[in-house]
């Protein structure tokens, strides 16, 4: 976790009291920034059974450890990127004056969503991504023989 908080969540404004605070749910991952934003699981909530805390559990297992009832130390752990994809509907450009490229994507998620953004390419990069492009077009007509 790099310990930069992703804007689009819930909990970005909470110091301000602009969005309401993270409230864990059990098995959710949550960061906790008083333990140099370790991520665990949380497994008891406060007020469900004797539990007068969060409790929390390393993902893989391990010791648990607990955080304040109000989560004011927790934040939630976003999705992992499992994939990028180029839409069929947008273009890529090139911006003359920034001497860069920008291709248009959809990142993935593991949960499911998705979210636009950008594969920004100097003109270096962009001819290596050309050449690879060309390298895996061509191979499959090599190994297989075919002629499309």
């Amino acid at each position: 976790m790099t310990g930069r908080r992703t804007p689009h969540l819930s909990s970005q404004g909470a110091e301000l009291r602009t969005t309401a605070p993270f409230a864990p749910r059990l098995g959710d991952l949550a960061a906790d920034t008083a333990r140099s934003g370790r991520v665990g699981v949380v497994v008891a909530v406060p007020g469900e059974g004797s539990a007068t805390t969060y409790h929390l559990r390393p993902p893989g297992g391990g010791s648990a450890w607990s955080a304040p009832a109000d989560g004011s130390t927790l934040f939630p752990v976003p999705a992992q990127v499992t994939h990028a994809t180029f839409p069929a509907d947008r273009d890529a450009v090139y911006d003359s004056r920034a001497r860069q490229s920008s291709v248009p994507v959809v990142f993935h998620f593991a949960d499911g969503s998705t979210s636009e953004g950008a594969l920004v390419l100097a003109p270096a990069e962009l001819e290596r991504l050309h050449a690879e492009t060309g390298r895996l077009l061509v191979g499959p007509e090599k190994a297989t023989g075919d002629r499309a």
